[in-house]
């Protein structure tokens, strides 16, 4: 199939006798065979076939191979949650003594497990910082194993250049994993640009609801035959139900995706002319410092918008309380639009340096925009500026 939309909606796994047009759920723990012969083939792998809903199920596959066309992945496999997908897939392929190289504007969970859980295992990380490619080269030791990073970042919306990291993996034969969450693969496709594996939480824009939690990592076979062997015996599987609404959500991503999107460009225009807005972070304003880069390994902006509040911490929070339509949540991607502002919140417990380190200045808001008529997204944030 030529086209991603297509790929998204026709990509569906055999009928049943029934002979459904949409595809069943099939919520079973375990699958039956069909006699001894058949039950041992099955488990010594001789042939491809559903023993039991951790290791595989019909629902599962189905997303996991849409996911794969969208990503153009050779194979994938499907989680619980995004974080158990990054935690999954890190303990699969590292080993104690093993080196990651990781951008340091990473989703606070994936930071959290680089610097306290890790450790334990003697598997440390060294981090760069967005602006500090020049010299990420630097930083890769003999055990260097992994290069980590997400593109947007979370949550100011930095830019990574994925050709450039696709290069420096390939040239010291590390396997380069991108956090691609933010953009989906209906803006950006890290395997293109030379990305071993690609993670996404399908709770956020895969989902599209807020319905339902989800990850996945797709990429090479070969990393993917082991966090599978990893997977199936640590258990963090998606379930089916999950995995028919991810699967269903993806027949939508594309229109969905293009909607956040127009709005999202005039929600970062509209911030971009107002006194009390300091400065507006969206990858395809002009103003943004990567916005070449963006528009070299994106189809558009994206979905997400940051911009620092003159006033600070004070104003962020008045801010949050002025708001009228928009939610106050700590998800992102979803239809309705969100609102954070994590100094006070999402990052609150780190120090202000370890906060601007990342970009979270003491302003700074994340707008998650939805899909809401465009007026009305801006006249609640209008209405919550102007009463500040």
């Amino acid at each position: 199939m030529k086209h991603m939309e297509t790929a998204a909606i026709r990509r569906q796994i055999d009928r049943s006798q029934y002979l459904e047009h949409s595809t069943p759920l099939y919520l079973t723990s375990s699958f039956v065979f069909e006699d001894a012969e058949d039950m041992r083939a099955s488990f010594s792998e001789e042939k491809e076939r559903n023993i039991y809903s951790r290791f595989t199920n019909p629902n599962n596959t189905e997303f996991v191979e849409k996911m794969c066309a969208l990503e153009g992945a050779e194979s994938g496999y499907a989680f619980a949650t995004g974080m158990s997908a990054v935690f999954s897939t890190l303990a699969a392929l590292l080993n104690s003594g093993d080196h990651i190289v990781s951008c340091r504007s990473v989703f606070g969970s994936t930071h959290t497990l680089f610097t306290k859980f890790l450790p334990k295992w003697s598997i440390n990380t060294t981090y760069f910082k967005v602006n500090e490619t020049a010299t990420l080269e630097s930083l890769i030791q003999p055990n260097t194993k992994v290069l980590y990073a997400e593109t947007p970042t979370n949550p100011a919306v930095a830019i990574l250049d994925l050709a450039l990291l696709g290069r420096i993996a390939k040239k010291h034969n590390l396997i380069l994993i991108i956090d691609n969450c933010f953009a989906t693969p209906y803006l950006q496709q890290p395997i293109t640009f030379g990305a071993d594996l690609v993670i996404h939480s399908a709770t956020k824009l895969i989902d599209g609801q807020g319905r339902v939690l989800g990850g996945v990592t797709v990429g090479r076979a070969d990393l993917i035959r082991e966090i599978y062997l990893f997977s199936r015996n640590s258990g963090p599987a998606l379930s089916p139900f999950n995995a028919w609404v991810l699967s269903k959500s993806l027949e939508t991503l594309a229109v969905r995706v293009e909607q956040h999107c127009d709005s999202a460009d005039k929600v970062a225009h509209f911030l971009s002319g107002n006194s009390k807005v300091a400065h507006v972070a969206y990858p395809f304003l002009p103003t943004h410092p990567q916005c070449a880069i963006a528009k070299k390994q994106m189809k558009r902006g994206g979905n997400i918008v940051a911009f620092e509040l003159k006033g600070g911490l004070e104003a962020g929070r008045n801010f949050l309380n002025r708001l009228q339509l928009c939610s106050l949540s700590a998800n992102l991607g979803d239809t309705r639009t969100i609102v954070t502002h994590p100094a006070s919140t999402t990052h609150h417990k780190l120090s202000k340096e370890e906060r601007w380190e990342v970009g979270i200045t003491d302003g700074l808001i994340r707008i998650s925009v939805g899909l809401e008529h465009i007026e009305d997204i801006i006249q609640d944030i209008k209405q919550a500026l102007n009463n500040l």
